[in-house]
């Protein structure tokens, strides 16, 4: 049995003082408020782990280097297509670690890996099948993170286009063969396995149920959708459908699948994912950085569907800078402030079901064992209310982080890796060297 005494936590009720938490096996056996000080001191405040519900691990190697000509789209998207070119298993593991420890230290507690890059040049596979996303496993696992490999059927490379020479390495050729190699994949204690369609460009109208029928029932789905009014246009001239009500026709829609960005939707589409209790993924920091725009979020709880972030691309990794904006780019979009209580934010920030964590994201008995504690005497922090830390607080002012009943950062370092920053510097350079 390990305890925690937390100086302050927010509990499922709000904010208590002087928390008590025991926890046995990976789990929270008992919260208990206004108890005697004792175990482990956590000052500030403690809250449950957030969940980082969409990540490309290797777009973090595109941080700072895709703003030279203003840098469109399209820019960013050939450059991301070279990075991803230059990878293997190797390259990936080693880059990855750093990434997904820089998430820990960020606050996030588990990440819902949109992995699409399978192959090897030319799209020829590895001898081992999975050996990227098993590359992914390993690092998550050296970083002390929770991972669900959202492993992603990418078939084409765009509607009726056959894949080009770089997306070669995201297609298995249909959703059979994909399917066969991700029944593959093993879980284990902190991985699990899920699926995604990549979009509704990348897989043809008649793969989409092949693909939700290969998920279990009891594994996430997800899909990049209405990312950029480009994507609505082409799907709505091929098919006749928005991309929301092409997966409505085909049944996709359900509790299990999380839409993510979502961000031009029509008051259709958005009846529709409530309809059928689905979950939409904003990924703020990176929807800002392609210029994408700000999608519906508020009238998308108001209409039943469950609200996460992700940190996408990685440009940023904040869990408290994706979690704020929800709130603050609605204010933009609606000219109003008071969009979204502090609680319905922070229900949203450590939404763990679309990252395949169900029974994560609560400090109460039964949950897993994840705990982020926040400095409250920081430059940014001080003199704050508690419920105010996800309007104030960065990933900076992290300082304890427990994932699965085990620290992976204390005093604001990351536990088993040493100086990750050094190791982001070298691996990145080292992939823009070629």
């Amino acid at each position: 049995m390990t305890t925690y005494w937390c100086e302050r936590a927010w509990l499922p009720d709000g904010v208590a003082e002087a928390v008590r938490i025991e926890i046995a096996d990976g789990r929270i056996v008992s919260v208990t408020a206004n108890a005697q000080k004792t175990g482990t001191v956590l000052n500030g405040l403690t809250l449950p782990g957030f969940a980082n519900g969409h990540s490309h691990a290797f777009h973090r190697a595109l941080r700072g280097r895709t703003h030279h000509e203003r840098g469109t789209f399209w820019t960013w998207r050939e450059r991301m297509y070279s990075l991803a070119a230059r990878l293997d298993p190797d390259s990936y593991y080693r880059l990855a670690r750093g990434v997904y420890a820089e998430m820990v230290l960020a606050g996030y507690t588990s990440v819902a890996e949109f992995h699409y890059l399978h192959h090897g040049p030319g799209g020829k596979p590895y001898a081992s099948p999975n050996a990227m996303g098993d590359a992914l496993r390993q690092a998550a696992r050296d970083a002390g993170i929770r991972m669900t490999l959202l492993d992603t059927c990418y078939l084409a490379g765009g509607i009726g286009v056959p894949p080009d020479e770089v997306q070669q390495r995201f297609s298995d050729g249909s959703a059979e063969n994909w399917a066969e190699r991700v029944a593959l994949l093993k879980e284990d204690d902190l991985f699990r396995v899920g699926g995604a369609i990549h979009s509704v460009r990348a897989v043809p109208e008649y793969e989409l149920p092949k693909v939700d029928n290969a998920v279990p029932e009891d594994r996430p789905l997800h899909i990049h959708l209405s990312e950029q009014r480009a994507e609505n246009e082409q799907c709505e001239a091929a098919y006749r459908w928005t991309p929301t009500g092409l997966l409505w026709d085909y049944g996709v829609l359900g509790e299990r699948l999380t839409a993510v960005h979502a961000t031009h939707l029509t008051e259709q589409d958005i009846k529709w994912l409530g309809e059928s209790r689905s979950g939409v993924c904003f990924c703020p920091t990176t929807e800002r950085d392609l210029g994408d725009g700000i999608g519906p979020a508020r009238s998308l709880l108001d209409a039943g569907v469950r609200l996460g972030i992700g940190s996408d691309s990685n440009a940023v990794v904040d869990a408290f800078e994706e979690t704020r904006a929800l709130e603050l780019d609605d204010r933009l979009a609606s000219e109003e402030r008071g969009r979204f209580t502090a609680e319905e934010l922070l229900v949203a920030g450590t939404e763990h079901i679309s990252a395949g964590w169900p029974e994560t994201g609560t400090l109460a008995a039964g949950a897993g064992a994840d705990l982020v504690t926040v400095a409250t005497d920081t430059v940014r922090t001080a003199g704050i209310e508690p419920s105010g830390v996800l309007f104030a607080a960065a990933a900076a002012d992290v300082r304890t982080v427990v994932v699965a009943g085990r620290e992976v950062v204390r005093d604001g370092a990351h536990v088993l890796i040493e100086r990750p920053e050094t190791v982001l510097a070298k691996e990145i350079e080292a992939l823009w060297q070629f």
